[in-house]
């Protein structure tokens, strides 16, 4: 992988940029939609590069699962497996873990950090996590050369080392305890990923919460190992404001000449909030859950379909918007489908929230270039 910055903005820390992987370019700053078992929630990958996403993010811990890492070797590495020939980004198993034991993360905030009692994560310690598989029951050992191992079967263009996530509420020893295991882990994962780089690169994953000094210090001990970008992990605050106050601080701290990715984040008022700050590339499921639940993204605003206001609508989504969905099908007729339930509004919705943000984040390149944002 290489990364060339190709405009810096003269108003903020913005940047044009574009990473080339083994399976294609990735402008940058762009959107990353997650397909978590290989695929977007109601769409095949053939109409996803119809689209124009230039990459997608998958789960590890979905796919050990199921189908397991040997059926997608065998079948060639993810790419052939799911008939995608774009970039491919996995992450390590190590949100995952966390969601099993505190819920999302807005359930954690609820909760003030409390533990979810239901047995899943059955111990953590120095050599990994090992938990029950949501399938099965069956126990399973994830740890960092294990990750990095099925993240190599995968054949991902970009991997992710295995990282603890601690919660919001923590005390800050334990909070240091855990960055510290963590760069240890890193550390691991780096180490095994270097004995068959296969022609993937591995993003360290800068950890701390919302402690400066603890970001600081994640920065500075992962930037002196080899990684070929940096993704910002971790709880990223409570609030907007707070995410964006530690990003400010975090982000003159990386390499500037390497990429580096902003992990769960994608709404719209964070991209507007943190692509000034210098971010290149953001992963998020909103624009396809909000499809699925009937909400489209305009200019103007969100839309919600169902809304009887919109029953009569014999027009496109939005006038100037080129995507499939609109060009061919009425508001009026997504609003019916919805209402009937017919399971191809949630394709034709997706269609155009994902189209959506392809031109969204195409408008913001170009913004940038001409030192607009």
């Amino acid at each position: 992988m290489n990364f060339e910055v190709i405009h810096r903005s003269k108003r903020s820390s913005a940047r044009v940029g574009k990473i080339y992987t083994p399976h294609g370019v990735i402008e940058t700053p762009n959107f990353v939609a997650v397909g978590t078992n290989g695929t977007l929630k109601a769409l095949d990958n053939q109409m996803v590069d119809s689209i124009g996403l230039q990459l997608m993010f998958c789960n590890t811990y979905h796919l050990i699962l199921q189908p397991g890492v040997e059926v997608v070797r065998r079948a060639g590495g993810l790419h052939r497996f799911i008939g995608r020939n774009l970039p491919i980004i996995t992450d390590s198993g190590g949100f995952q873990v966390f969601s099993l034991a505190y819920g999302s993360v807005a359930d954690e905030l609820k909760s003030r950090g409390a533990k979810k009692r239901d047995g899943h994560v059955l111990k953590i310690n120095e050599e990994g996590v090992l938990f029950r598989s949501y399938r099965d029951g069956t126990p399973v050992l994830l740890t960092p050369e294990s990750s990095i191992q099925a993240q190599k079967a995968l054949g991902a263009d970009i991997i992710i080392p295995f990282d603890e996530l601690p919660p919001y509420h923590i005390d800050k020893d334990v909070l240091k305890k855990s960055l510290e295991r963590t760069h240890r882990w890193e550390k691991r994962s780096l180490d095994e990923h270097l004995q068959n780089p296969n022609n993937q690169a591995i993003y360290a994953v800068i950890h701390g919460g919302v402690d400066p000094d603890l970001r600081k210090e994640s920065c500075s001990y992962l930037s002196s190992l080899p990684f070929d970008g940096y993704a910002i992990g971790g709880s990223l605050g409570k609030t907007k404001p707070e995410m964006v106050e530690m990003l400010t601080a975090v982000m003159p701290q990386l390499p500037p000449e390497k990429p580096n990715h902003l992990l769960g984040i994608g709404d719209l008022e964070s991209l507007e909030m943190c692509i000034p700050l210098g971010i290149d590339t953001f992963d998020s499921s909103y624009p396809t859950r909000a499809a699925r639940h009937g909400l489209l993204l305009t200019q103007q605003g969100s839309l919600k379909v169902e809304k009887k206001e919109h029953c009569h609508a014999l027009t496109s989504i939005e006038p100037e918007c080129t995507c499939w969905t609109c060009r061919h099908f009425t508001l009026a007729y997504l609003h019916h489908l919805f209402k009937a339930r017919e399971l191809i509004a949630y394709s034709l919705a997706t269609i155009h929230n994902l189209h959506f943000m392809v031109d969204l984040m195409r408008r913001y390149r170009s913004a940038i270039l001409e030192d607009l944002f």
